[in-house]
C-alpha cells in the first residue's frame, strides 16, 4: 500500500479512543501530516507498516503515536510531533500515555523548552495528577526553567484541594524570587484552604504578604477571612478585617454580610452583627433569609423576643417574606419559654400565610406542652393534627414518652412505645434510654432488662449517652454495684467513658460514703486522660470534708485551683473552719 497516497482523516482516532473534534489539536496534527508522510516515505523500513490496518494508517494520531525517534531528522519537526502526540493523548484522556510521551521527549535529542514543562504541569494539575506535577516541577527547576504566573496559580489552586500547604509555600517563595505575584483567584483559593483547616494565623500572614506583593484583596478575599476567623472564634480580628475592607472602599455583598452575621451570631455577638449589617448597610445590600434568620435566632437565644419580632417585621417590609425557618426559630423560643398561647398563634399565622408547619414545627409545640406538664394534651395534638398530616416521627414519640416518664406514668409511656412500633415508627436509642432509665427509677428492673434485650435484638448499639444515663439512674437508686457493672460493660464494648460517666459514678460513691473508691476513680480518670471538671472537684471535696479527710481535701482543692476552678464560698468556708477546728484541738 502506498503510504503517500493514504488519506489522512483527523476525525478517526486510535482503536478504543473517541474521535475528537477539529480543534487546535487537530489543526496541529494536520500541519504535521505532510511531514509525517514524507518521513514515512523516506524511512518506511523503520515502521512495521504492514501490521497496521487501513483505518489505522488513515489516522494521523495513530501515526503520531507509533512514530519512533529514529525516523526524524529535523529536531524542530521532532519537537512538533512530540507536542502533537502529547496533545492528542491529553485530549483523549490518556494521561498515563501522555506522561510516557513527555518522558520520551525529555530523554530524546530534541530540545525541551520551559513552555513544554508549563503546558504539561498545567495539564497534570487540571487532571489532579499532583504527585506527577510536583515531580516535573522539581525536575524542571535545576534545568533553569520556571513556571509562568498562570501555571503557578493553576498548580497552587489544585494543591489546595489536597491540602499540600507545604508545597504551596515553596511555590509562593519561588514566585517571590522570580518577581511573580499569584493572581487573586489563586490567593483566594489558598486562603480558603487554610481557613478550612483552621489555620487562620497562617491565612492572615498570607493575606498581609499578598498586600505587600502588590495584589489588592477583593471582597471574596475578605469574606473568606471573616468566615474563617469567626469559625475560629477570633471575633475581634474578624471585625477588624471587616472594617479594613470598608475603609478601603470595597462594598460588601450579600455573601460577605452572611459570613459576618452568621459567624458573629453563632458566637453570641448578635448586637455587633446587627450593627455591622442592617445598622450600616440597610438599603445598600439586599439581605437574604440566612442573615435575617441568624439575627432572629441570635436575639431569641439571649431572650430578646421583641427585637427578634422587629427584625421579622423589618424583613417583610423589605421584600423578604419570613420562611419556615423564621417561624420555627420563633416557635422554638416560645415553647422553650412556655409561651404556649403565643406559639399557637404563630402556628395559625403560618397556616394563614400559606406556610405549612413541618414535623419540626409541631415537635416544638409538643416539647412546650410536655415541659408545661401537659403530656395528655401533647398526645392529643399528636393524634388530631400531626398523624393526619403524616408528620409523626420518632422525635414526636420520644418527647411525649419522656414527659410521661417524668410524671412517673411508666405504663402509659410503655403503651406509647408499643403504639409507635405498630404504626411503623421504629424506636431509636433515645427511646430505649428514656424508658430503661424510667423503669429503673420506678424499681422495675425486669422491664428495664426486657427493653435492653429488645434493643439489642433490633441491632441498636448503646452509646455513651445511654450508658451515662443508666449509670446515673442506678447510682441515684443506690444500686452502686449494678452501676459499676454497666460502667465496666461500656468500657469492654470500646466506648470510652467521659467526665459525665465518671461524675455519675463518683456521685453515687460519695453519697454512699465510699469516698476511697471515689478517689480511686478520680485518679483513674486522669490516668485515662480525662480531666476532672468543676462538678468532679465539688463532689470529691465535699465528700472528703464529710469524712473528715481534711488534708486530702486540701490537696484536691489545690489541684482544683490549678485547673482554674473555684469552690463555692460555703464549701470553702466549711473546709477552712474544719481545718481551724482541728488545729485548735
Amino acid at each position: 500500500m502506498d503510504i503517500k497516497r493514504a488519506t489522512v482523516d483527523p476525525s478517526i482516532g486510535p482503536p478504543n479512543l473517541p474521535p475528537h473534534p477539529p480543534d487546535r489539536v487537530t489543526s496541529l496534527s494536520c500541519l504535521a501530516a505532510p511531514l509525517a508522510t514524507s518521513i514515512l516515505h523516506r524511512r518506511n523500513d523503520a515502521l512495521p507498516i504492514n501490521t497496521l490496518s487501513s483505518n489505522q494508517v488513515r489516522s494521523l494520531p495513530t501515526l503520531l503515536l507509533c512514530i519512533r525517534s529514529d525516523m526524524i531528522h529535523s529536531l524542530g519537526a521532532h519537537r512538533l510531533l512530540y507536542r502533537s502526540r502529547i496533545a492528542y493523548c491529553v485530549k483523549a484522556g490518556l494521561i498515563d500515555q501522555a506522561v510516557q510521551v513527555f518522558d520520551e521527549m525529555t530523554q530524546s535529542e530534541c530540545r525541551v523548552f520551559s513552555i513544554d514543562y508549563n503546558r504539561f504541569i498545567g495539564v497534570l494539575a487540571r487532571h489532579s495528577r499532583l504527585d506527577l506535577a510536583e515531580h516535573y516541577y522539581h525536575k524542571m527547576v535545576p534545568l533553569g526553567f520556571s513556571l509562568n504566573p498562570f501555571t503557578y496559580s493553576r498548580l497552587i489552586s489544585a494543591l489546595c484541594v489536597i491540602k499540600n500547604f507545604l508545597l504551596i509555600e515553596k511555590l509562593l517563595e519561588d514566585m517571590d524570587n522570580l518577581g511573580y505575584v499569584p493572581d487573586i483567584w489563586a490567593f483566594n483559593i489558598y486562603l480558603n484552604g487554610l481557613c478550612g483547616e483552621n489555620q487562620v494565623e497562617l491565612a492572615l500572614k498570607v493575606f498581609h504578604c499578598m498586600v505587600r506583593r502588590g495584589r489588592e484583596p477583593d471582597v471574596v478575599t475578605y469574606t473568606i477571612l471573616v468566615d474563617g476567623l469567626c469559625k475560629a472564634r477570633k471575633f475581634d480580628t474578624a471585625v477588624g478585617v471587616w472594617r479594613s475592607m470598608i475603609d478601603k472602599g470595597l462594598a460588601p455583598d450579600c455573601i460577605a454580610c452572611t459570613a459576618l452575621v452568621v459567624g458573629l451570631c453563632d458566637g453570641g455577638k448578635v448586637d455587633l452583627a446587627y450593627e455591622l449589617s442592617i445598622g450600616e448597610f440597610k438599603g445598600r445590600v439586599e439581605f437574604n433569609h440566612l442573615i435575617y434568620n441568624s439575627l432572629i435566632s441570635g436575639f431569641c437565644r439571649v431572650g430578646r423576643i421583641d427585637k427578634a419580632q422587629a427584625i421579622k417585621d423589618f424583613m417583610k417590609r423589605n421584600g423578604c417574606e419570613p420562611d419556615l425557618v423564621t417561624y420555627n426559630v420563633l416557635l422554638n423560643y416560645c415553647c422553650d419559654e412556655l409561651m404556649l398561647e403565643e406559639a399557637e398563634k404563630l402556628m395559625k399565622k403560618m397556616e394563614r400565610d400559606g406556610m405549612k408547619p413541618d414535623s419540626y414545627s409541631y415537635n416544638q409545640l409538643l416539647k412546650g406542652l410536655c415541659r408545661a406538664y401537659r403530656p395528655d394534651k401533647a398526645y392529643l395534638l399528636l393524634m388530631t393534627r400531626m398523624e393526619t398530616k403524616g408528620l409523626c416521627n420518632v422525635v414526636s414519640y420520644n418527647t411525649i414518652i419522656g414527659a410521661f416518664c417524668k410524671a412517673r406514668r411508666g405504663r402509659r409511656a410503655y403503651k406509647l412505645f408499643e403504639e409507635m412500633s405498630q404504626k411503623g415508627i421504629e424506636p431509636d436509642v433515645v427511646t430505649f434510654t428514656i424508658l430503661i432509665k424510667a423503669f429503673l427509677s420506678e424499681g422495675f428492673s425486669d422491664v428495664a432488662k426486657k427493653l435492653l434485650d429488645q434493643m439489642t435484638k433490633m441491632g441498636l448499639s448503646p452509646d455513651r449517652i445511654f450508658y451515662n444515663a443508666i449509670v446515673d439512674q442506678l447510682c441515684k437508686t443506690k444500686k452502686i454495684e449494678m452501676a459499676y457493672t454497666v460502667f465496666n460493660d461500656m468500657v469492654e464494648k470500646g466506648i470510652t467513658p467521659d467526665v459525665i460517666s465518671y461524675n455519675a459514678l463518683i456521685n453515687g460513691l460519695c453519697k454512699a460514703s465510699r469516698v476511697n473508691e471515689a478517689m480511686d476513680l478520680y485518679e483513674e480518670m486522669q490516668t485515662r486522660g480525662i480531666s476532672p471538671d468543676e462538678v468532679t472537684f465539688k463532689l470529691i471535696i465535699g465528700s472528703l470534708i464529710r469524712q473528715n479527710k481534711l488534708s486530702v481535701a486540701c490537696r484536691v482543692w489545690d489541684q482544683m485551683m490549678e485547673k482554674g476552678f473555684t469552690l463555692e464560698t460555703a464549701i470553702s468556708q466549711t473546709l477552712i473552719n474544719a481545718i481551724n477546728s482541728r488545729d485548735a484541738e
